[in-house]
């Protein structure tokens, strides 16, 4: 499975896996992919630091990179606090009343809420990176499209290649204009933050669009048939994240949450704004439900929602009031239906890959080939 990409990073497979578990990045550069830790949840320096320690420590030489959620433009002197004020007293008690509805237990006293989406802020992501540019990365992507120039031209200096994810050929157009390496196109039915085309559309567009960049498909791929297929529209790889949810280097810390997930079918998830103010592929709960409902307050724009919920989520999760329990996931979730090792899931889509490929060959008559 490997592409003119996957030759130039020095992995032996074009398969590009989104984390934000250490354990996981570093387990799929071992299996022959390219790793990728995402970091938007780091708001301590430190934090970061340790868990890249750990991932160099254990990826055995293999190449790895770091994804970050920057906007493209710099907001001077917008602090946390500022953002905080923005929030209108009716839509906390929204939460309130919500998280009361199905009694969901306070945070302890003087504890903090675990979950805090700040890595969007200027600063934050941009202590993120000065800690990341001390270790061998090889990649950085963007999931907010282009990072600021700078922050391109920097990576760049360090011989850094700089990926951005794309809803549409015309975004890709944006990030090629930018001077960004490698653009991923995320389609409908991928987990996160994602447009309204389709992969099989997308995908073939944004090739098309930004030739001779190379392009990673990415959403509704978890089998080595799809990965297989993306490739024949041109991809030179393929981006995967809901796929490694489930695996047992996955530190969940949540086994309602993980049960979910393996019980869920490919129709049980839902684009909705109600995580952090933009659509964002998820699990549909009663929380979703909550927040899309038309006699409700309605979501916030981001990054008001994402911190205005924060702590909501930090207390569903620890106390896995499972009505409410979800995550970000792909409509791939409905194959997601074992517990098995990352070394496992890249095994059966290498053994998928070459199926397809023997089957197509066959097809058109190269049986021997």
């Amino acid at each position: 499975m490997q592409t003119e990409l996957s030759k130039k990073l020095g992995v032996e497979h074009a398969l590009f896996g989104f984390t934000p578990f250490p354990a996981v990045a570093a387990a799929i550069s071992r299996a022959g992919g390219f790793g990728v830790l995402g970091a938007v949840r780091y708001t301590a320096p430190d934090d970061l630091k340790r868990d890249l320690d750990w991932v160099e420590a254990h990826v055995d030489g293999r190449p790895y990179g770091l994804d970050v959620v920057m906007p493209a433009k710099k907001v001077e002197g917008v602090t946390e606090a500022d953002v905080e004020a923005m929030i209108p007293e009716g839509h906390r008690q929204f939460v309130q009343d919500t998280l009361a509805k199905y009694g969901v237990p306070e945070l302890a006293e003087g504890e903090v809420s675990g979950w805090r989406i700040t890595g969007w802020m200027e600063q934050v992501a941009r202590t993120q990176l000065d800690v990341a540019f001390d270790y061998p990365i090889k990649l950085l992507a963007n999931a907010l499209g282009s990072p600021p120039t700078d922050v391109v031209a920097r990576a760049h200096d360090r011989g850094v290649l700089v990926a951005a994810l794309a809803g549409s050929a015309r975004h890709a157009r944006k990030h090629a204009e930018a001077g960004i390496d490698i653009v991923v196109a995320q389609g409908y039915e991928a987990g996160g933050h994602t447009g309204e085309i389709a992969s099989m559309v997308l995908t073939p567009e944004v090739v098309e669009a930004v030739d001779p960049l190379p392009v990673l498909a990415a959403g509704g791929i978890g089998s080595g048939q799809q990965v297989a297929a993306a490739l024949a529209l041109g991809a030179q790889g393929v981006w995967l994240g809901s796929m490694w949810l489930t695996t047992t280097e996955a530190d969940m810390h949540s086994p309602g949450l993980t049960r979910k997930l393996l019980a869920a079918g490919s129709g049980d998830t839902v684009r909705s704004r109600a995580l952090t103010g933009k659509p964002a592929r998820q699990l549909r709960t009663e929380w979703t439900d909550a927040w899309d409902d038309p006699d409700g307050p309605g979501t916030l724009p981001m990054p008001l929602q994402g911190l205005l919920v924060a702590e909501a989520v930090s207390r569903i999760q620890k106390y896995e009031v499972e009505p409410l329990l979800g995550t970000p996931v792909g409509q791939i979730v409905g194959r997601m239906n074992s517990e098995r090792s990352v070394q496992a899931v890249v095994d059966d889509l290498t053994r998928g890959f070459e199926k397809a490929v023997h089957r197509i060959n066959r097809i058109a008559g190269r049986s021997g080939q």
